[in-house]
């Protein structure tokens, strides 16, 4: 659903796409609002590419930061024609979108220009629909982290003109060394467009124009740790003390998960944050909240995140149940440890919504106990997962059996009800035909 118009600015604003070339390559519709526009709104470099004598509205520079003062703009200009500038495709990470969410869609007329992404694989010869575009304006360099696959193309949107060294020295650092870059400047803008190629391994090129885009063709050093597109990264991924969801397990754990996109996870005792990790790895919008007690395991969280493309991860350090106080609703929680704790459990499920998901894993009989309770009042599957690992017995070769898992996955039902005891911390024994047992639920 589309937001409402603000009253304040409900009448229509014009969104104009502005490239590299300026005036010269506006169409006759982008020049002809721009010329009948009272009050035009841009950035200073994208005002400045607009002709005196052609453009005779008043001239304002977006204060920053722009989210918040984009209401306080519109409306300081009320009632007159207003233009905003944005550079290239509006509605492609660009302005559009914020206005879109404070005027309303109806209230709000884009007239685009070709973005840097199309002409970047214009002159590279790139299909668009095949190349990832990562954007780092804003954001952490690390996002780019997620993003890397060995023969995949890569556009990267740059924050400025120190954006190429970052960009190779994350390659680097990521094992990806051996991939080649080009920084292409001032797309679109004739003669001064300019393109400077080199491997990451080796780029020491100076800092270069601002306006640029940076393409990367990735390319996995032969030693380097391979991640792959779905959840069970290698156990070596991660820094840890011993408190992380295994690898099999781990990929378990992610499809009974289930994320989608858009979607919130809470991971109630993040240890390393793996199952966070993974969750937000699986699509770009997923989001997720790691709640753990240790600060020093929590900083390692923040860490792993980052080293692995995810840096959005939240964290928060404290106990559960009481540090989960105030978080967003989740669509999905996670409980890989603390099960015992009073009150836990019953707040993680207290907290989900109807069709949210619950995950609990767990390794001792206490916690199997409280587990094997919940699946008699609220169904769900209950089960174990056990793995073993060949290994050298003498001159054979023999099975390790790790510690069985316990795990319990369920979708809240509309008739689900609170958790037994709780608030209380207490565990109650749930008789059969308790209301506590969803309609037609497993026993």
């Amino acid at each position: 659903m589309s937001a409402a118009p603000s009253p304040a600015v409900a009448h229509v604003v014009t969104v104009v796409g502005i490239g590299a070339d300026g005036w010269a390559g506006l169409s006759g519709v982008g020049r002809e609002a721009l010329r009948a526009a009272e009050v035009v709104v841009g950035g200073a470099r994208q005002l400045a590419l607009l002709p005196e004598d052609e453009c005779a509205g008043e001239r304002v520079v977006w204060p920053s930061p722009l989210r918040p003062a984009v209401p306080r703009v519109l409306a300081a200009h009320a009632g007159r024609r207003i233009c905003v500038l944005a550079s290239g495709d509006p509605m492609f990470y660009g302005i559009g979108r914020t206005l879109a969410e404070v005027v309303g869609a109806g209230a709000l007329r884009v007239l685009p220009h070709p973005s840097s992404v199309s002409y970047a694989c214009a002159r590279l010869g790139w299909p668009v629909e095949d190349t990832e575009v990562v954007t780092l304006v804003g954001r952490p360099a690390e996002r780019l982290a997620a993003a890397l696959h060995d023969g995949r193309r890569v556009l990267v949107l740059s924050a400025g003109a120190e954006t190429p060294a970052e960009v190779a020295a994350l390659l680097r650092d990521r094992g990806f060394g051996p991939s080649r870059m080009y920084v292409l400047e001032q797309l679109g803008g004739g003669e001064r467009e300019r393109r400077v190629e080199g491997l990451a391994q080796d780029w020491a090129e100076p800092s270069g124009d601002p306006l640029n885009v940076v393409a990367v063709e990735c390319r996995r050093s032969p030693d380097a740790v391979r991640l792959g597109a779905v959840p069970g990264l290698p156990d070596t991924a991660y820094e840890h003390d011993g408190q992380l969801t295994k690898r099999h397990v781990r990929a378990a754990t992610l499809g009974a998960l289930a994320p989608a996109p858009g979607e919130l996870l809470w991971d109630v005792g993040g240890g390393s944050g793996s199952i966070a990790v993974e969750w937000m790895r699986t699509h770009r919008s997923c989001r997720a909240v790691s709640v753990e007690r240790d600060p020093v395991r929590a900083e390692r969280i923040g860490r792993n995140a980052r080293a692995l493309g995810v840096p959005g991860l939240r964290v928060v350090t404290g106990a559960a149940p009481e540090a989960l106080a105030g978080l967003p609703v989740p669509d999905a929680v996670f409980v890989g440890g603390g099960l015992t704790v009073p009150g836990l459990l019953d707040a993680c499920w207290d907290a989900l919504p109807v069709g949210g998901r619950l995950v609990a894993n767990t390794v001792t009989l206490e916690s199997e106990a409280l587990l094997a309770e919940r699946y008699r009042c609220f169904g769900g599957e209950l089960v174990r997962l056990a793995v073993a690992h060949a290994v050298p017995v003498g001159g054979f070769t023999g099975w390790r059996q790790a510690m069985p898992v316990t795990q319990w996955a369920v979708v809240k039902g509309p008739d689900a009800g609170p958790a037994p005891g709780a608030g209380s911390g207490v565990d109650v024994d749930v008789a059969p035909g308790s209301p506590y047992v969803p309609s037609g639920g497993q026993r």
